[in-house]
């Protein structure tokens, strides 16, 4: 019997030009940048992991031009790792798709333009709108079966940095990247 992994499998040529278009990538946060795990302290303060190369992986996507926000609920601890990685469009929001949606006309981009990270059955609306929808390995079901592409890292233990380095490749932005941070440090 196959793995679920193999069940999911993409068409990789169609991801990578679905990826060629991509000028903005949307995370969601629990199942993509943590692993969904949540801390409680013995003050009642709710904390989670975030994995390092993840924000290397979105300082890389700005770096090369494509902007990148996350879509997620309300939380302390997400909204100080974004201000640490330097995620400006951060939202905190149970409403994905007006959210989505404001962002298409902010931006003045279509959906096609779009890439959406997500795992769960929440992620679903705008996994089915994007252009480029993507899942980490470990998803829901759903989301692996609305996924264009599925990365091989499990959701907070690098599927950032992985999407990065795939898009950039596509785009023909990764060896130029590389040689800027290789050259003058990041």
């Amino acid at each position: 019997m196959k793995g679920e992994k193999e069940m999911f499998c993409k068409n990789i040529a169609e991801a990578v030009e679905r990826a060629k278009k991509v000028k903005l990538v949307i995370f969601d946060v629990h199942g993509v940048l943590t692993d969904n795990t949540v801390i409680y302290t013995d003050e009642g303060q709710r904390l989670r992991a975030f994995c390092h190369e993840d924000g290397f992986g979105s300082n890389a996507l700005m770096f090369c031009g494509i902007e990148v926000a996350v879509i997620t609920r309300k939380s302390k601890s997400v909204a100080a790792r974004m201000e640490d990685v330097g995620i400006k469009r951060f939202y905190e929001t149970k409403e994905k798709i007006a959210q989505y949606e404001k962002l298409l006309e902010e931006l003045n981009i279509t959906d096609e333009e779009v890439c959406y990270v997500g795992d769960e059955v929440i992620d679903l609306g705008v996994m089915k709108r994007v252009g480029f929808a993507v899942a980490p390995s470990d998803a829901k079901k759903q989301a692996l079966e609305a996924a264009h592409w599925v990365t091989e890292k499990a959701g907070g233990k690098g599927v950032a940095r992985e999407l990065a380095e795939f898009i950039l490749e596509a785009q023909g932005k990764w060896d130029q990247f590389c040689e800027k941070v290789m050259s003058k440090g990041w």
